[in-house]
């Protein structure tokens, strides 16, 4: 069983357009739920942060599942929803894991962020988890380490596949291809086939594939933070 000190914080993006489509994006809601249920069902604490405070965008609500449907009619969790602290105020010493949520809008806003760089940066070198699922690997494709490396350097890693882009539609729309990008970084890319459950543990580093990726990420934390 994890102890108390076992905090993991969820971070979202607070990016809601895709690219000049006009079309509305943000964190993908299971990829928050579905990890959080695992945690939670472990009495892990999980507290929120989004890039720039208050209620981030929403996408992918869907409410037949039944994970989104608890949660979403949870006025906790919704009130932490509404209510986030920016990234950059948050003390990364407070917490044993990061993990970030996908979703379309990570991939403009996550990779710009001095938040995202420093406060990954600093749980990493300090022995903590490094987590991220669809999107939100978006996230690492610019996090150095003190030593000036790449983070994903020579690290294994899933993330959303090219292929999977092209699927939506929208790899001429997104800033740039994230599996691609994570590649030209040094990290080892494993892709599954499209929409299928994938999942990478590279030591303390956790990245998911998609969607159906997102309850094994938590796991994957959970079991981490438990060894």
């Amino acid at each position: 069983m994890a102890h108390t000190a076992d905090r993991v914080l969820f971070v979202l993006t607070s990016h809601g357009t895709k690219g000049d489509t006009g079309q509305p994006t943000g964190f993908y809601l299971g990829e928050v739920t579905h990890p959080l249920a695992v945690l939670e069902a472990a009495g892990i604490s999980v507290d929120f942060a989004s890039i720039a405070g208050g209620e981030p965008p929403v996408d992918g609500l869907e409410l037949d599942d039944p994970t989104n449907a608890r949660y979403w009619n949870d006025e906790r969790f919704r009130a932490a929803i509404r209510t986030t602290p920016r990234l950059a105020d948050i003390d990364p010493a407070r917490y044993a894991a990061i993990f970030f949520a996908g979703g379309h809008g990570a991939v403009w806003d996550f990779p710009e962020s001095p938040a995202v760089a420093a406060k990954t940066r600093a749980i990493f070198e300090a022995g903590g988890i490094v987590a991220a699922v669809c999107h939100g690997p978006a996230a690492l494709v610019n996090v150095t380490l003190s030593d000036g490396s790449y983070l994903v350097a020579g690290r294994n890693v899933s993330a959303f596949t090219d292929s999977e882009e092209r699927a939506v539609g929208l790899d001429k729309t997104v800033p740039f291809l994230l599996a691609t990008t994570l590649s030209s970084r040094g990290a080892i890319h494993h892709p599954a086939p499209d929409w299928t459950e994938k999942v990478v543990v590279d030591g303390r580093l956790v990245t998911g594939q998609n969607p159906q990726s997102a309850s094994a990420v938590g796991a994957a934390i959970r079991d981490l933070l438990a060894a």
